[in-house]
């Protein structure tokens, strides 16, 4: 489970992998040990999904994937949706959720008795759900106007334009990093600094809006940022707040790494161990723990709960002492 979730190799190569020591063991085998783990370690997972529904803040996004027996046609793609928690949590979580598509009620029904912001690239869907307060992403803004460039626009004037503004932003927030600065001393300096910034730019945008083609590279990069700026602007209100949704992308990274290799899964309750395993091996990685001796861990301590109704908080990552000895 560790070389395939974490380090993204596919279980036909463990196959031969283990041959090669002398264990002859079949693909379909793996697989099904990795469902059934799966189904061990679920109950922990959704113990994992309500401590991240208590944090201050959200970070969420999602990419496509396929099951085979899910009876759909190529083109119409399941979501792998990714769930964690923001970059100042003390004790964060990252948990990955299987849909078979990509409504708002996949989101409602993860994020059920959440209150607070949620941080994502802007996509409607989080939208208008209950408690909720969507925060938008500077990196998916910026990026547009890069598009913008790659594409030979005609106003590579105004994209760099823009881009300048964006990057006096993130100065400010490379500043407060080095300065190691506190939530709120990262709030004073954004009141200070961040909102002269964002006023400039928004009455730039405001007035060149008129002047573009809307259908053009820098059109409709313009258009994004006026029509997503409450959202854009969001971050400015609390200290605990990233600029962007970055650290999402970089955790739902290794699932679309190891998509290029394994392409689909097999069946919907393969996809659906692959989101409660990669919950673990990633919410490992931002606790900065083992996944390897945190499975070992796991697979001696859940046989002996009542996984429904066992309080999983000694089991949680940062509350585990791992002391690598298992001979």
């Amino acid at each position: 489970m560790t070389a395939k979730y974490y380090d993204a190799l596919l279980l036909y190569r463990r196959v031969d992998i283990f041959e090669r020591g002398g264990l002859r063991l079949s693909r379909s085998t793996l697989a099904n040990w990795c469902i059934n783990a799966g189904d061990i370690i679920h109950p922990l997972v959704e113990a994992m999904r309500l401590h991240l529904l208590k944090e201050h803040s959200l970070c969420a996004d999602e990419t496509h994937v396929q099951a085979l027996d899910e009876g759909k046609s190529p083109s119409s793609k399941s979501y792998m949706w990714v769930y964690r928690s923001h970059e100042n949590s003390q004790q964060p979580v990252v948990i990955y959720d299987y849909q078979a598509g990509r409504s708002r009620a996949c989101a409602q029904a993860f994020l059920a008795g959440y209150q607070g912001y949620l941080q994502c690239d802007g996509y409607s869907v989080y939208d208008g759900i209950e408690d909720i307060t969507p925060v938008g992403c500077w990196a998916h803004a910026r990026r547009k106007y890069n598009d913008a460039l790659k594409a030979g626009s005609k106003s590579k004037g105004r994209a760099h334009k823009a881009i300048s503004f964006i990057s006096q932003l993130y100065k400010l927030e490379t500043q407060a990093k080095n300065k190691k600065l506190s939530s709120d001393e990262r709030y004073q300096l954004r009141q200070e600094k961040a909102l002269s910034i964002l006023t400039q730019f928004k009455t730039w945008l405001d007035e060149v809006q008129d002047k573009i083609t809307t259908g053009s590279y820098i059109g409709k990069a313009i258009s994004c940022n006026i029509n997503q700026w409450h959202k854009l602007i969001r971050y400015v209100e609390d200290g605990h707040l990233g600029i962007d949704n970055n650290i999402t992308e970089r955790d739902i990274r290794p699932f679309t790494t190891g998509r290029k290799n394994w392409l689909f899964s097999k069946s919907v309750n393969g996809a659906k161990a692959s989101a409660t395993l990669y919950s673990i091996v990633m919410t490992c990685r931002v606790n900065d723990i083992n996944p390897y001796y945190y499975f070992q861990h796991l697979f001696r301590a859940l046989p002996n709960r009542q996984q429904m109704y066992d309080d999983f908080t000694d089991l949680m990552p940062w509350n585990v002492q791992l002391d690598f000895d298992y001979s």
